[in-house]
């Protein structure tokens, strides 16, 4: 029974030692892997339209020495600012630091943030400033709410949307049907500081929000089976309509993970992967569910790291109930005789 105890607790501890490591956290900044010429931070050098700008912007935005602002509080103004240089990262952790803010009461402002990773840059369209149909990753911060249907989630809401240039935005669903996963996020009029990171590693995508002022980073969206190829543009855009806000960027700052490949990956032409997502259902699902969450995402490492203890948790009450039985059978036997 004592060696059996004991094989029980060396797998428990071989499970958990497997197990926690599975994905990693979201990186604390170290500034060693940062990219300065993919990053944009303040007083601004480098955006401009000269040729050696690294950052170009079009529409209402104005850079100023504390922020770069999208739009202003006024109706009908679409702005973008985007970097020069294609990243050629396979993988990578954006970091943004934005600020949303305005005089409009509850429910009458927007319309929202993008924050974009795509083939083309600088083209203005009607999806928060920036073109439908691209070809690449979109985040969007969503701040007003269209769908009147759709009131199991509260806005403002953020979500992802990885697009091969042949699916519409669908403004009118606040893009439901495109939808990979999303979070809703109090993230307008605050008075701290409010940050997303979006990364991208060994073809999972994840998104993490600090809007809490608790300098503690929460998960918003995890999603497997994301391919993104190399070479594409980071931007970011904001688009206001009969409503209106502030829209600013304080900072996007990317670093690069340090990850290693197979042979196989390496030697791929990581330029030439079509934007797409392995999915074990339609983005579409996501109408009905009212988690505003995909039902279909692969499983996370704490997630089986769960299954795997409660499982092994079963199997010590059974084992453990099983002896006691079996030693009281013993031991009523032995009146017998």
């Amino acid at each position: 029974m004592a060696s059996f105890t004991a094989f029980l607790s060396t797998t428990l501890i071989f499970l958990v030692s497997r197990s926690c490591p599975v994905r990693g956290d979201i990186t604390d900044g170290n500034t060693e892997h940062l990219k300065r010429e993919h990053s944009l931070m303040k007083p601004y050098q480098g955006v401009g339209s000269s040729p050696s700008s690294q950052w170009d912007f079009w529409g209402s935005t104005l850079v100023t020495s504390s922020y770069v602002r999208l739009t202003p509080d006024e109706k009908s103004k679409q702005g973008s600012i985007w970097n020069t240089v294609p990243c050629h990262l396979k993988d990578w952790e954006m970091h943004v630091h934005f600020k949303v803010h305005g005089s409009g009461k509850k429910n009458l402002h927007g319309d929202g943030i993008a924050v974009w990773y795509t083939k083309d840059r600088l083209h203005p369209g009607s999806v928060f400033g920036s073109q439908d149909q691209f070809l690449g990753l979109a985040l969007f911060v969503d701040t007003f709410r269209n769908d009147l249907h759709g009131m199991d989630r509260s806005f403002p809401y953020i979500s992802a949307m990885v697009n091969n240039g042949s699916v519409n935005y669908d403004h009118g669903k606040d893009g439901r049907a495109s939808e990979l996963g999303g979070c809703s996020a109090e993230i307008r009029n605050r008075e701290h500081d409010t940050y997303l990171a979006i990364r991208y590693s060994r073809g999972r995508l994840t998104v993490m929000i600090d809007v809490e002022d608790k300098n503690e980073w929460k998960e918003c969206i995890d999603i497997g089976g994301v391919r993104l190829p190399t070479g594409y543009f980071f931007g970011a855009s904001a688009a206001t309509g009969d409503l209106s806000d502030n829209h600013d960027i304080i900072s996007m700052k990317l670093y690069q993970l340090m990850v290693e490949h197979t042979p196989e990956e390496e030697n791929l032409d990581w330029t030439k992967i079509e934007p797409s997502v392995s999915l074990l259902k339609s983005p579409k699902d996501n109408i009905d569910d009212p988690t505003g969450n995909f039902r279909g995402t692969p499983l996370t490492g704490w997630k089986v790291f769960l299954l795997l203890l409660c499982a092994l948790l079963g199997i010590v009450v059974c084992a453990v109930v099983g002896a006691v039985v079996f030693q009281k059978r013993q031991e009523r036997n032995k009146r017998f005789y």
